[in-house]
């Protein structure tokens, strides 16, 4: 059954918003779980993680970014049309329980489904401060919806355009240095930011929990594409995660694993745009 999008948006520049009916999916969605969708019959299947959901209307949001070929396509879909896969809720939920103070870090995209976990933590009776950066002000997403589930919301740019000029770690560091009371530090972006955010909580022996972002393939375990390295042990992402200890991950493995189909994706990127300048079928 074709699942359709009710609502599509551009919220900044690459990165898009999509809100599609699975009523079967948002009544099991919890926070940090994801989903993987596929666009057609001839189509990949590629995870996205789940950045809200409404049990009531039965709809899933995801927020995804223009990276290569199979989200360079979704973008260019619009409200009303289907995709022809979209199956989840997969991987393990958030672990939320009464902790004291959280700290929640979005780095990018990453605001994106760092926003359920936060809204979790704070229905738990958490304190939850909550840190978002990117590059630059325009970049900068979810801000206002962040805002409203944390009792302190720092905000960071690179070029400082925005809020404090600097890193996310710059914010994470004096909050920590300043606070004996910080019981946990949630952190989701790209994997060179989240191995700094592990990084700077190590000396203060907070634990720290990440959200893998490896490649995935069936998203249930059989594959073994997802595999990663925590603790000196082989992992999937998908069925063990994604959420893992940040200072068990082995971060350089992650990250080279990551680039291992760079050059495919980078053909089918230039088929696909070949196709849309010539008007043929990809």
């Amino acid at each position: 059954m074709p699942f359709e999008i009710i609502e599509k948006s551009q919220i900044v520049p690459t990165i898009h918003n999509m809100i599609i009916s699975a009523p079967r999916i948002a009544r099991k969605a919890r926070a940090g779980q994801f989903i993987i969708l596929r666009i057609d019959d001839a189509g990949e299947r590629i995870p996205l993680t789940i950045a809200d959901f409404d049990r009531e209307s039965g709809t899933i949001t995801t927020i995804f970014q223009e990276m290569g070929k199979t989200t360079a396509q979704l973008s260019k879909m619009n409200a009303g049309e289907s995709l022809l896969d979209f199956v989840g809720p997969l991987g393990n939920p958030s672990e939320i329980e009464p902790v004291g103070t959280v700290v929640c870090v979005g780095g990018g995209v990453g605001v994106a489904p760092v926003y359920p976990i936060a809204r979790a933590h704070k229905e738990a009776g958490n304190k939850v401060i909550s840190i978002i950066g990117s590059r630059s002000a325009d970049l900068l997403l979810w801000e206002e919806k962040m805002r409203d589930v944390s009792d302190e919301l720092y905000i960071t740019t690179d070029d400082g355009t925005k809020g404090q000029h600097g890193f996310v770690t710059d914010v994470l560091k004096e909050l920590l240095e300043g606070s004996g009371s910080i019981s946990l530090v949630v952190a989701i972006g790209p994997p060179i930011m989240m191995r700094a955010v592990a990084g700077v909580t190590h000396p203060f022996g907070v634990r720290t929990v990440v959200s893998l972002n490896s490649i995935m393939v069936d998203g249930t375990g059989m594959c073994g594409s997802c595999r990663v390295l925590v603790g000196g042990e082989t992992k999937f992402a998908c069925v063990d995660g994604p959420e893992f200890d940040a200072h068990e991950v082995d971060f350089t493995l992650l990250m080279n694993r990551l680039q291992m189909y760079q050059d495919e994706e980078q053909l089918a990127m230039e088929h696909y745009k070949k196709c849309e300048r010539e008007g043929c079928q990809c």
